[in-house]
């Protein structure tokens, strides 16, 4: 599947489903605050980096897309699931680029200034989750 941007995906999420999105996010954020309170910002920061609003996100991207088949008068199943096995490709890339980015992050920034640490930070995050894709891709 080539990688594009759908806008036209935004008007198939109501808003109701836009609130649980940012209350799952919200909810995952005061966990990981309550857990670096008690056990330190290094364990918080860990459980913060949880894709907090991942599994609302691939419930919606299956259920849109089998509202959709189902429009068009096809069951859509396979198709929903197969959609949203891409996304979660997608998001494992991110996250793996994401780990990339703290990592050159938490060794570079004692040593040298923000700026040129965090654009090598991006460029890494960028490089990485991209080569996850592409190796996704030729699997």
């Amino acid at each position: 599947m080539r990688l594009r941007l759908r806008f036209d995906s935004l008007r198939e999420t109501t808003p109701m489903e836009y609130a649980r999105h940012f209350a799952a996010g919200g909810l995952v954020t005061v966990a990981a605050s309550l857990i670096a309170h008690r056990y330190g910002p290094i364990i918080g920061g860990m459980f913060l980096a949880f894709p907090g609003i991942f599994p609302p996100s691939i419930s919606l991207v299956a259920k849109h897309k089998r509202e959709r088949e189902a429009a068009q008068g096809f069951v859509g199943v396979q198709s929903a699931q197969a959609e949203a096995s891409v996304e979660a490709a997608g998001a494992s890339a991110g996250a793996a680029g994401l780990g990339a980015f703290g990592l050159v992050l938490w060794k570079c920034l004692p040593g040298h200034t923000l700026l040129p640490v965090l654009l090598l930070a991006v460029a890494v995050w960028a490089l990485v989750a991209y080569s996850m894709w592409w190796l996704r891709e030729k699997m």
